[in-house]
């Protein structure tokens, strides 16, 4: 499994509501977000992040860090699709991205390993999580095949939601349903507060 998984960081948000701060830098309880991620993840050798601008401010993780494939904000997908081209270049044995948008401290730590479980034994494109109710696009399992298909949508026919792009394809869901939610995210001050407080509970 390890060999067949990229994970990869989505860390190209612009963060409006909070400034415009890397959601990734984010502490919560004495920890950044993306430390969190990394920690719960850290059963894959394979770990690359996507961000925009001046890449070095990414350094301290000591991550791969590539920018978007195309100029201009084109959203998630296409630091999804940036992420996919990075992960062949980097293990030519994958099969999958694992993608985290790096806005929510509390993920699983068998987050890749429930998503490849369904990967693995069922003939999918695209596995996603869900929790309480609500799918996470931002936290799929996809095909690196995938790449050429999601490329054409974003550049040609100007698919921008991750929403529409996946429902074209083959896509299992698995649910992490708890409390506190494992996908709480980042986007307000209130937020980080609830967040921390949620991390005493853990």
């Amino acid at each position: 499994m390890q060999d067949d998984v990229v994970v990869g960081f989505l860390a190209g948000g612009l963060a409006r509501r909070l400034g415009g701060v890397d959601k990734g830098k984010i502490e919560i309880a004495g920890k950044s977000i993306l430390q969190w991620q990394l920690e719960a993840t850290c059963q894959f050798p394979h770990r690359i992040l996507n961000a925009n601008g001046n890449l070095d401010r990414f350094s301290e993780f000591k991550l791969p860090v590539i920018s978007d494939v195309y100029d201009g904000y084109f959203g998630p997908l296409c630091g999804i699709l940036s992420l996919m081209r990075l992960a062949k270049k980097q293990n030519n044995s994958a099969k999958w991205l694992l993608s985290c948008a790096t806005d929510a401290p509390f993920i699983p730590s068998n987050l890749g390993e429930q998503l490849y479980s369904k990967a693995d034994v069922l003939t999918t494109d695209i596995v996603m999580a869900s929790s309480n109710g609500r799918h996470h696009p931002v936290f799929c399992l996809w095909k690196l095949d995938l790449a050429d298909d999601l490329e054409q949508a974003i550049i040609k026919f100007e698919v921008r939601k991750i929403d529409l792009f996946t429902s074209r394809y083959k896509t299992v869901i698995v649910d992490f349903s708890a409390t506190p939610d494992p996908f709480l995210n980042i986007n307000t001050k209130q937020d980080i507060i609830n967040a921390n407080k949620c991390a005493l509970l853990l």
